[in-house]
């Protein structure tokens, strides 16, 4: 049974990770890796997405797929279980650098694929 198990929940999580949508065209310039005071948030072309953030002696990380767009915002996560991502400023480039405010912190652009 410990066998089955081990087997079958990876398997599953596996499949429930990959049902994220792409990123669609026109919010192509979210992917890439972002970082920010405290905050690093990378987004694939796929769909997926790993966040982590830190306040004080608090740390929040989130990994899955996107579930959608609304707006600027996006909703990661499966089924009943997700977040959505405030998005205040989308994308923009200030001076030789790309920019976005998520959660109310701006963060920078350091991967871009």
């Amino acid at each position: 049974m410990k066998i089955i198990k081990a087997i079958i929940l990876p398997l599953l999580a596996l499949s429930l990770f990959g049902c994220g949508k792409p990123v669609p065209p026109e919010k192509s310039a979210y992917v890439g890796v972002w970082q920010g005071n405290s905050m690093y948030l990378r987004i694939t072309k796929d769909g997926s997405v790993r966040y982590k953030r830190v306040r004080g002696a608090t740390t929040t990380s989130v990994n899955g797929p996107i579930k959608d767009f609304d707006g600027n915002n996006f909703e990661v996560g499966v089924g009943p279980m997700s977040t959505t991502f405030i998005v205040s400023k989308p994308p923009f480039q200030d001076g030789g650098q790309w920019k976005m405010v998520v959660d109310d912190v701006e963060l920078t652009r350091v991967v871009q694929w």
